[in-house]
């Protein structure tokens, strides 16, 4: 059973920033679609968006990796 959960926890854990990843993505095509200008400032804030998704991901997972002890 305490398999099952942490199984659990861990697709919860990265479907989460999974999703943001997505969504931040198509976002991103949107925005270059309207406005081709803005490019740079786009780039920037999807760099972020990733990489905070992205740490928050590792962060959930080393914490299920620490609870199958």
């Amino acid at each position: 059973m305490r398999n099952l959960v942490l199984i659990a926890i861990m697709l919860i854990s990265t479907l989460g920033p999974s999703i943001v990843i997505a969504l931040v993505g198509y976002a991103s095509v949107k925005g270059l679609s309207r406005n081709p200008s803005a490019s740079a400032k786009i780039l920037i804030t999807m760099i972020l968006a990733f990489v905070f998704a992205e740490a928050i991901a590792i962060i959930s997972l080393l914490t299920v990796f620490n609870l199958m002890k």
